[in-house]
């Protein structure tokens, strides 16, 4: 399949997202390959991904054997989009050498928690150091959560600064960022006209945490390439849990082939390019297993997700502030 022969639905007015199921006419999907993932369209980019992407964190204190034999795994299925930040421990180092023989043919993106300028520059230096490129495909502000944040990253001497002087150098190609509130989100979307949203889109919270409509149907308006988190996350740790299993993982992961599969398939029924999955080997191999089911939910799936929902303690809710 040719990407002159997808049909991309540009000229329809994107569907109100909070009316799940949402319409997937306004990306480009290739399943021509088979046996191996999806590719969507990424927003305004030009670039198509694999609907499962590599989150660099399942590296992270892995041997070097490990992280070859896992990023090999992931590129023999298609995946195509890989991604990363400096506070993944030594995940840019084992990263950067499992990718060298491939990476000209994928995508790798970066992050950074730094606001200021300076600061900022200084760690996207470090970071293509580490991960032996020239440059990111793309490279984002990293979990921004909020409003003073956004102030000072768009202000003067703001992180953004950095990011537009690195892409006139060519160090960068698209500029996005990661949020973890609805709130910085909006405000970032509507104050630059960013290539990518990463955000969290998860079954309870869309239902259980009115969190997520909001964002994505304001980056479908934009055409904004969407990359989505949490989509594998069951809810927050309860008290007294053994999280021994998933040392790598903040929230409490669902688990099992039907429970990952519903995850996956909520959100890749939304208009979203990617989903990265939590940061573990297992999970990740699960998914991937998982990728000629992860077809959209219909009608009345959709409406046993929010019954599953309504029991559920969702890691996100809105309004958060």
């Amino acid at each position: 399949m040719k990407r002159r022969d997808f049909i991309k639905a540009t000229s329809l007015a994107a569907p109100a997202l909070s009316l799940f199921p949402a319409n997937l006419s306004t990306i480009a999907r290739d399943l021509s390959v088979v046996g191996k993932l999806e590719k969507r369209s990424l927003g305004n980019t030009g670039e198509m991904l694999s609907v499962i992407g590599f989150g660099g964190i399942i590296v992270k204190d892995v041997t070097t054997t490990d992280a070859s034999s896992i990023v090999k795994f992931a590129i023999d299925v298609g995946v195509n989009y890989f991604d990363v930040a400096p506070s993944y421990g030594d995940a840019e180092n084992k990263l950067g050498a499992a990718l060298e023989p491939y990476r000209k043919n994928i995508f790798l993106s970066c992050k950074t928690t730094n606001r200021n300028k300076e600061d900022a520059y200084k760690e996207l230096i470090q970071s293509l150091k580490n991960l032996r490129t020239d440059y990111f495909d793309l490279y984002q502000l990293h979990a921004v959560t909020t409003l003073d944040e956004v102030k000072t990253i768009l202000g003067s001497g703001g992180a953004l600064e950095a990011f537009k002087e690195a892409k006139q150098e060519g160090k960068i190609r698209f500029i996005g960022f990661s949020a973890h509130s609805v709130e910085a989100a909006l405000t970032l979307m509507n104050s630059f006209d960013f290539d990518t949203v990463m955000f969290p889109i998860n079954f309870a919270t869309w239902y259980a945490g009115n969190f997520g409509p909001q964002v994505l149907e304001l980056a479908a308006k934009k055409n904004i390439g969407i990359i989505a988190l949490k989509s594998m996350a069951k809810g927050p740790w309860p008290n007294n849990s053994d999280r021994t299993k998933y040392p790598k993982l903040w929230y409490e992961p669902l688990t099992g082939e039907d429970e990952v599969k519903l995850g996956l398939r909520f959100t890749l029924s939304h208009p979203v390019t990617t989903v990265l999955t939590p940061g573990d080997a297992n999970l990740f191999r699960t998914a991937i297993e998982l990728r000629e089911e992860l077809k959209p939910l219909n009608r009345e799936e959709v409406e046993k997700i929010k019954t599953k929902a309504g029991k559920q303690n969702p890691l996100f809710k809105y309004p958060q502030f």
